[in-house]
């Protein structure tokens, strides 16, 4: 899909990050989200805002960081770019009855978890 949008991949993971985020994010929590170091979270955002792709605006809050959102018209093309696999994998779901989505649903949301501790885990001062 990235290179479909001519876009590079890591641009692609942080715009299905920014996505799912029930609102704006600072370049730190990108940086904890994707796992890249502050600098390159930074370097990041700017050639997305440079590309169009996310907005920066002021933190209310702190108005030494800004916060970053999905530019609308990102949003909007990228949507539609996913109109089709969207639809495939839509179909796909559909050969599942409601007890087998509520299997696979528990699966990828336990399976999530783990994935998000271990990486919380592996981060940590104690890694091993």
């Amino acid at each position: 899909m990235a290179d479909h949008l001519g876009l590079h991949p890591t641009d692609l993971q942080c715009i299905a990050l920014l996505d799912v985020e029930p609102g704006p994010v600072s370049t730190g929590e990108i940086a904890r989200l994707t796992g890249l170091t502050s600098g390159s979270a930074t370097r990041l955002v700017d050639r997305m805002a440079k590309a169009g792709l996310v907005e920066r605006h002021a933190d209310p809050q702190d108005r030494r960081r800004s916060l970053v959102t999905l530019a609308p018209e990102a949003r909007a093309r990228i949507g539609a770019a996913w109109d089709v696999p969207g639809t495939a994998f839509g179909a796909v779901l559909e050969t599942y009855s409601d007890d087998e989505l509520a299997v696979i649903s528990d699966y990828l949301n336990r399976a999530g978890a783990v994935g998000r501790a271990q990486a919380e885990r592996l981060a940590g001062p104690d890694a091993s």
